[in-house]
């Protein structure tokens, strides 16, 4: 990323993290993918029970191999042998869960975070169940406004996902939204996080790198 880049993601991110006060989320900012693992591992505290979605950014800065191989109760989905397992892990998460690692499909810059899913167990975790809830978001997903965080996500995130994912959506074929009905929609579900209704469960790591999709 382009220094001039990186100045102009500072200046954003000031706004950002004084708008995600105001809806009730605390909010941090970290220069390398480094320092957002640091960061999210001194917000986590050792023994805690620890859950994530399909997450790509939290594999990218390391966090993810940190939660599996330190002292803490991770609930790792990657290593669930059957769907059974699979949607148990779920549960469990949803019912019983001390932090829970996420990221957004598109965020605006007065701090709206945008969250589609097809299964919903991710955005199902963001809106209620773990008692906290982690999002760490490289500035490369921070937009202008709210209908263009929309935009993101289902138009450039959810291509690329159901690409990611291995799906046989129209959008994996053609890199395009074909706002289908398809059985494997990774967009049946749109969450929009406005505000956090309770004080310190969502807190916000803005990382200076381009993560994620």
């Amino acid at each position: 990323m382009h220094e001039m880049t990186k100045k102009r993601n500072r200046l954003i991110a000031e706004q950002v993290i004084k708008s995600l006060s105001l809806r009730n989320m605390e909010a941090f900012f970290a220069e390398t993918r480094e320092d957002a693992k640091k960061l999210a591992l001194d917000i986590i505290p050792e023994g805690s029970s620890v859950g994530c979605g399909g997450v790509m950014t939290a594999h990218e800065i390391g966090l993810i191999d940190s939660l599996r191989n330190g002292n803490y109760d991770f609930i790792d989905r990657d290593a669930c042998k059957t769907p059974e397992e699979k949607h148990a892990s779920e549960l469990r998460m949803l019912s019983d869960l001390d932090y829970f690692i996420t990221s957004a499909n598109g965020m605006s810059e007065n701090g709206i975070i945008v969250n589609v899913d097809g299964n919903a167990n991710r955005v199902a975790c963001i809106a209620q169940g773990p008692r906290h809830v982690l999002f760490i978001v490289g500035m490369n997903k921070i937009v202008h406004s709210e209908m263009d965080a929309y935009n993101r996500a289902k138009y450039i995130a959810a291509p690329i996902n159901a690409q990611r994912f291995g799906l046989d959506t129209p959008c994996a074929k053609t890199g395009k939204c074909a706002d289908c009905f398809h059985e494997q929609c990774i967009c049946d579900q749109i969450l929009i996080t406005r505000k956090s209704r309770h004080k310190d469960r969502i807190k916000v790591i803005l990382v200076n790198e381009e993560l994620g999709f």
